[in-house]
């Protein structure tokens, strides 16, 4: 009998942390399936693909399986779970990171001097993240186990950028929180995952072309987008995993709880060590 492997979806993987967290969880063996836009050279300003990355994941000592989907369609998101029931009747792991981020959200200058359009970011940040929840919950459901991991940040409690990054990651957290409660019966877990300044090709060109405003980034504090994808792996692997259900955690305090270092050992620090910035801790008061 063939060992049971362990499925997962991570959204927004063409490049930049959904990358790194899809082929960190190929290195563990997974069948990932990677979805986002990106088909070939050109579709996007940055690089990187779908295929790209599902070629990756593959290498890396999991299955590589590439999707194409418009996380802001819900049509599109619906397939995406319809296909992995159909393929692997299973589902153990959904990653919410896809996100629409226009460059003129780190420019400088009040919310109203920037485009309209900035709010799009919540069409695919938080509707398409609560959408795919909710094409994945019935699979999790009927299976008794899995997790929905949110890729978030600390732009959740301090400004970053201004209010439509902010309530992007603010939604996210209270997303996990509200889901898990839901969820709690079926022991599948929510968790939101405070990642830090991460060294994607994003952010390398935001460095190179404002070196001043970025110039407190130092590649030592840091982390590359695959060291979330371990921290999944782990979380996902513990067998107190229900305790953090419906918590937002900070990547790096959740890599000390469970041995988990970046390239080369690194141990990135802690947003709250660094800047005194920490989770909401959300109220147990619950009202159905």
């Amino acid at each position: 009998m063939n060992e049971r492997k362990t499925v997962a979806v991570v959204t927004g993987a063409s490049r930049g942390a959904g990358r790194g967290i899809a082929i960190a969880l190929g290195s563990h063996g997974c069948t990932v399936y990677v979805t986002g836009r990106s088909q070939k050279a050109g579709d996007a300003p940055l690089p990187g693909t779908i295929y790209e990355t599902a070629d990756a994941v593959t290498k890396a000592g999991g299955e590589g399986i590439p999707v194409r989907v418009d996380h802001g369609n819900d049509s599109e998101i619906k397939a995406l779970f319809s296909q992995v029931k159909q393929e692997q009747g299973q589902l153990d792991i959904l990653v919410n990171n896809a996100f629409a981020a226009h460059d003129e959200m780190t420019t400088s200058g009040t919310f109203w001097e920037k485009p309209l359009e900035l709010v799009d970011m919540w069409k695919v940040g938080l509707r398409g993240a609560y959408t795919a929840s909710y094409y994945a919950a019935p699979i999790l459901a009927e299976q008794q186990h899995g997790l929905i991991a949110f890729t978030s940040a600390a732009g959740a409690r301090h400004y970053v950028f201004g209010p439509t990054y902010g309530v992007h990651k603010a939604g996210l957290d209270k997303m996990a929180a509200d889901m898990a409660v839901d969820f709690r019966d079926y022991n599948v877990a929510c968790l939101s995952i405070w990642m830090g300044a991460l060294m994607t090709e994003r952010m390398q060109t935001m460095k190179e072309s404002e070196p001043e405003k970025y110039g407190y980034l130092k590649e030592e504090n840091m982390e590359t987008p695959g060291f979330t994808g371990h921290l999944i792996w782990a979380a996902y692997n513990d067998p107190d995993l229900m305790d953090l259900s419906g918590k937002t955690v900070i990547g790096a305090e959740l890599a000390l709880k469970y041995g988990v270092t970046d390239k080369d050992g690194r141990q990135p620090p802690s947003y709250r060590d660094r800047f005194g910035v920490s989770p909401v801790e959300q109220h147990p008061f619950i009202i159905r």
